[in-house]
């Protein structure tokens, strides 16, 4: 992160066309324990329409989790692994081989990301850092894999100097000998600049200079507006004015030509007494505003209508991030995956949307044979991994003790865990879908609007604890490590047998 801290905006010059598609992606966070398990983290990326995710490692369980979901994924290699790959093509294709070449074609893989602002956070390792990039790009191009997949690493806008007014913007000269030899890299293959862009720091770090409203994209009059008595150029927000001040700082460079991609930019929803402005509400006007700012083909007052791609920083919560309370509180989501607040998205379409209106369950049929509806709620709460808990003697969901109503909370369990996705309420044509919401007394079924019931855009992700055998919840609810190969090709054969 720009100052605190070690998403993807997607910007070209002549690049990208002007009328591309822009497109939404997300963080997952710099420690996956910190949050739900694999399984439950796609769901709820393909629940809320995000078709693009930036991981800050290559995480073996996340992947396979990803895998044959379309999902674009940006993978990372780890700052403590630099030094070792810059130093040494075999290393580098090692880390290739290990993290990429074993999880494509099946898992979408197209930017490996090279370090994290390593010019001002591992300034050691910066004279190996665009060895670094040319060894990784050198084993794609042996596996030819260098046409689908990027290489490049992300800067804080820290290395931006005298920011404003952006056309005389230049990057900190000191980092020359490092640069310049980066861009032409860059340049050479097709790549683009990463940045991190955070003007939730740049407000608290002004003293009072930059207003609350210009950081976050909130409309000003004219006469507030900032504008470069260089250019004309009129800037309504700190976003725009800094992903402009690096194209200026490129082009002093001369280079003219390669696209930017900011990859982190958010605000926090929460922060302790010297930080005010961290709230729920400014995080969500800052992220709504955002949003719509990319998806409306905005574009920047130097670049206007281009494409503006992002990926915000983060999707869940890390409430054990250590550091101040902001550090913890920049997610879109807490663990369980509730939203930490509403986004103020009208006309942004259905991503991120966290809407609850049209709700869906999966039940068992009234007619379905009994002993096909006990072979199916052992398979969901076995190898489905359905926490079924609460199914037991003395739980809220005990009662009715049939195998019709357990059933009927395990199958619509395990359907708002594969985000409902079609043909995950079959299990061999026993269970059928509804809106009718099946919870009745104290048993709330995920996914419902009772007191207990979390939901997403109608996907519920089932509680982290108290599962019935402890050892499949630690391979289901927070086993990242353990989610290995063996599972999922058992659990692919479950499905086969019962969806």
């Amino acid at each position: 992160m720009a100052v605190l801290l070690p998403l993807l905006i997607f910007f070209a010059v002549s690049a990208v066309s002007a009328d591309e598609d822009a497109f939404i992606g997300v963080n997952l966070g710099t420690d996956l324990s910190d949050m739900p398990n694999p399984t439950q983290v796609v769901a709820l990326l393909r629940a809320q329409n995000i078709r693009h995710v930036r991981l800050y490692d290559a995480d073996r369980a996340m992947l396979l989790a990803l895998a044959n979901t379309g999902i674009r994924v940006t993978v990372s290699v780890p700052n403590d692994q630099l030094l070792g790959i810059g130093q040494s093509n075999a290393t580098a294709a090692n880390w290739v081989a290990r993290n990429v070449l074993a999880h494509v074609p099946a898992t979408n893989i197209t930017t490996i990301a090279v370090g994290s602002e390593v010019l001002t956070a591992l300034s050691n390792a910066a004279p190996v850092l665009v060895s670094a990039l040319k060894f990784i790009h050198s084993a794609l191009v042996a596996s030819n894999l260098d046409g689908q997949i990027k290489v490049s690493t992300p800067h804080s806008s820290s290395i931006i100097l005298d920011s404003f007014p952006p056309s005389q913007a230049f990057f900190n000269r000191s980092w020359d000998p490092v640069m310049v030899p980066l861009l032409k890299f860059l340049q050479s293959t097709g790549s683009y600049f990463m940045l991190n862009v955070y003007p939730y720091f740049d407000y608290m770090q002004s003293n009072g200079v930059i207003p609350l409203d210009y950081a976050l994209f909130r409309p000003l009059p004219p006469n507030k507006e900032a504008v470069d008595a260089n250019t004309l150029l009129h800037y309504t927000n700190v976003f725009d004015a800094i992903v402009d001040a690096a194209y200026f700082a490129m082009s002093y460079l001369n280079f003219t030509n390669v696209p930017i991609v900011v990859t982190e930019s958010g605000w926090p929803s929460k922060g302790d007494s010297s930080e005010s402005d961290a709230t729920v509400d400014n995080a969500n006007t800052y992220n709504s505003n955002l949003i719509r700012h990319v998806l409306n083909n905005t574009g920047t007052p130097k670049h206007p209508g281009i494409a503006v791609n992002t990926f915000i920083y983060e999707l869940y919560n890390e409430d054990l991030r250590p550091g101040s309370v902001s550090e913890k509180n920049w997610g879109l989501f807490d663990a369980n995956g509730v939203p930490v607040y509403t986004l103020h998205l009208t006309g942004a379409g259905t991503i991120l949307a966290n809407d609850t209106t049209n709700q869906t369950f999966c039940v068992a049929k009234p007619d379905a044979d009994k002993k096909m509806l006990q072979a199916a709620l052992d398979w969901a709460c076995g190898p489905g991994k359905v926490d079924c808990s609460t199914l037991l003697q003395g739980q809220p969901c005990y009662d009715p003790d049939t195998v019709s109503a357990h059933s009927t909370y395990a199958f619509n369990a395990y359907y708002l865990k594969m985000a409902k996705s079609p043909g995950t309420c079959d299990f061999k044509g026993v269970a059928t879908i509804t809106t009718t919401d099946p919870s009745h007394g104290s048993c709330i079924f995920p996914g419902s609007r009772g007191k207990n019931g979390t939901f997403i855009n109608g996907t519920s992700l089932a509680p982290s604890s108290n599962s019935i055998d402890a050892s499949s919840c630690a391979v289901y609810f927070r086993g990242v490590g353990s989610f290995t190969t063996s599972v999922i090709s058992g659990l692919l054969l479950m499905v086969a047998v019962f969806l």
